[in-house]
């Protein structure tokens, strides 16, 4: 299925795999990449040698494009972008906008720059700085999230700019891509689907959770780490919610000094991420503090496998969802059945 995203990344079908924290490896990656989409790895909760490590083993599982997703924000954003130029990735895409300067060196290398935004007015503003194309995603999807539904935001930047768009949230199917290029998108990206694979990491008792809730099993909340967060309704959830500020403000502390362990960074540059992402996410002190959160309690949830002590992030489409295919199972059907929608609805 050929499309602009198609011929602009080079890949077969015009179907992303999000860069999800502690889910988006190697593994995930490859397979998507062998099922003629594209994968994203997700670097954020990388060091920089882990993610040189992760490039080069999913380059020796796939020959296909793949992208990274990275932080503009990191302080090492723009080592980062140098090990991308040196290992030759075909796609950068940045959940924040990127700095125009980054920008333009990724483009002079050749790698395809894809943010993501959240309004008309954000795409048009790395339309100009020169992004390749953007991703825009809706309120039903997973993780951080914004008020506006896909079907309302997606027209509204695919006619705000002249760039390849890629739709997500709320996508699981072929009559959801089938409607997504209806409305002028490129293609789409899915997470939750995605996350629900046979490739998947995620431990299976985990994987099986999701696949009990339904359309009303999952919530966004502020109590995660300040910022809208849509995951699955748990009992840590309930008492996220419950709890008072100063006891998320505690355990953020508490998971930033995890985190730094893990990470083996310095409590300055943990100090300097902070300050750039209130500064760019417009944060109160308190809601930098508890962005100390997100990093962990997903690990516990989706690496450790213990709901009890970590979230579990989620688009709505979980309540849709029954099995666990393989990558290559979900876009062969998922591309099969946009074709035959299309067709059925335009017979000519």
């Amino acid at each position: 299925m050929e499309t602009a995203l198609t011929r602009l990344v080079g890949v077969r079908h015009p179907v992303v795999q999000t860069g999800m924290g502690w889910v988006a490896g190697p593994r995930l990656v490859s397979a998507t990449a062998n099922a003629g989409g594209l994968g994203i790895l997700a670097s954020a909760t990388m060091t920089l040698t882990e993610l040189e490590h992760a490039i080069r083993e999913t380059r020796s599982r796939t020959g296909n494009p793949f992208g990274v997703n990275l932080r503009a924000d990191a302080h090492d954003a723009a080592a980062r972008v140098d090990l991308l130029i040196r290992e030759q990735v075909r796609v950068a895409s940045f959940a924040l906008a990127p700095k125009p300067e980054l920008i333009t060196k990724l483009k002079a290398a050749g790698i395809v720059v894809i943010p993501s935004v959240g309004a008309a007015r954000h795409a048009r503003k790395v339309a100009d700085w020169g992004a390749d194309a953007v991703l825009v995603q809706g309120n039903e999807g997973g993780g951080h999230t914004g008020g506006i539904a896909t079907t309302l935001l997606l027209p509204a930047v695919v006619d705000a700019v002249d760039l390849p768009v890629i739709a997500a949230g709320g996508f699981f199917d072929g009559r959801g891509l089938a409607a997504a290029l209806c409305y002028g998108a490129a293609g789409i990206a899915m997470g939750t689907r995605f996350l629900l694979t046979h490739e998947s990491p995620v431990p299976d008792a985990v994987k099986q959770r999701y696949l009990a809730h339904d359309l009303n099993g999952t919530v966004v909340t502020h109590k995660v780490d300040g910022l809208p967060h849509r995951v699955l309704r748990t009992e840590l959830v309930d008492r996220l919610e419950h709890n008072g500020n100063l006891r998320g403000l505690l355990r953020a502390l508490a998971n930033a000094r995890r985190f730094r362990r893990l990470t083996g960074q310095p409590w300055p540059t943990l100090i300097r991420e902070g300050i750039t992402l209130r500064r760019h996410k417009k944060l109160s002190w308190a809601q930098t503090i508890m962005a100390a959160n997100t990093p962990m309690l997903l690990r516990a949830g989706l690496v450790q496998g213990d709901p009890a002590a970590g979230v579990l992030a989620s688009g709505q489409v979980v309540g849709l969802l029954e099995d666990l295919p393989t990558c290559a199972h979900l876009i062969k059907n998922l591309v099969t059945e946009a074709e035959e929608v299309l067709r059925r609805n335009n017979p000519s």
